[in-house]
């Protein structure tokens, strides 16, 4: 079992992992990127341009837009054949070393994203739904990565495809214990940023104090609301959060129970149906956002 964010020590710390500048693709400088999320209340972020040739295999040193409150991380996209598609994999890595060697010859998407998470990367499964990843994609990186991307905001506003729930959970089922966070994947060419974040509970607002947090899974993701505490008393889970119209706990399958109300802050949800499996909690309020929670094992 995990509830690290929960019970942890430390504050919980709100920043985005995947977004992007016109060192790739985006239309924002560097450090007009870094001062939209500094300003935006922010406590970290990860620029993560794509890591590509055409770009010159960016790794941003983001040092210079840290301050006493807000701080950076460094990483990238990086891109290497092939998925289930035919298409080049897009995988996140937050926490790369800024002399991180380019994508090698013949190098392929798994053997890339493992020499991310040898560097001491956060690697994530990037917007499954927006690049229609089948469970086998997901199986050929479900031992090296992280994390699967549970809700992409670009991808929702530009083409409705913000999704990876149906992938982590196949992967849950087949035993990978990932966990699941949110991200912006800003490119600032319309108005994409602070749409979905991590909440980790870190320490200290440093990189290496962040990353272990995240490492660890010690945080939720949201577009919205705030998931105070989850605790497993006896046969039950307990969520405390903000006004939620609703407190869902998911798992294999159809195995689902909720907690419906027009303004609740507390639920307590049987956990039966999931013995000796998972559960993960999704809190929705009443404009439509959502939070979830990563996946907690009951073995």
């Amino acid at each position: 079992m995990t509830l690290a964010a929960f019970t942890r020590d430390g504050r919980f710390l709100r920043g985005n992992i995947h977004t992007h500048s016109t060192r790739s693709d985006g239309a924002l400088a560097p450090d007009e990127v870094a001062r939209t999320y500094a300003e935006a209340g922010y406590d970290f972020l990860c620029l993560s341009d794509h890591f590509l040739p055409a770009y010159g295999f960016p790794i941003v040193d983001t040092t210079p837009y840290r301050t006493n409150r807000f701080t950076t991380i460094m990483g990238a996209e990086v891109h290497a054949p092939a998925n289930s598609h035919g298409e080049a994999w897009h995988i996140l890595a937050a926490g790369l070393p800024l002399d991180f060697e380019p994508t090698g010859e013949g190098e392929s998407g798994v053997d890339l994203a493992r020499r991310c998470a040898e560097a001491g990367a956060f690697v994530g499964i990037a917007h499954p739904q927006w690049s229609g990843l089948t469970i086998e994609d997901g199986r050929a990186l479900a031992a090296i990565a992280h994390a699967v991307e549970i809700y992409n905001y670009t991808c929702d506003i530009e083409c409705a495809r913000p999704d990876g729930t149906y992938l982590l959970d196949q992967l849950l089922n087949d035993g990978h214990r990932l966990n699941a966070y949110a991200a912006d994947d800003a490119h600032f060419r319309w108005a994409d940023a602070c749409g979905g974040w991590m909440m980790v509970k870190a320490g200290a607002n440093e990189p290496e104090a962040i990353l272990a947090a995240m490492r660890e899974g010690a945080f939720y993701s949201s577009t919205g609301p705030l998931i105070h505490s989850i605790a497993v008393d006896g046969d039950d889970v307990e969520v405390e959060c903000s006004p939620a119209a609703s407190v869902a706990i998911l798992g294999r399958g159809t195995r689902a129970e909720t907690v419906q109300a027009r303004q609740t802050s507390r639920a307590r949800l049987p956990l039966e149906r999931f013995a000796g499996d998972w559960f993960r909690i999704v809190v929705r309020d009443a404009a439509g956002k959502h939070a979830w929670s990563n996946p907690v094992w009951l073995d």
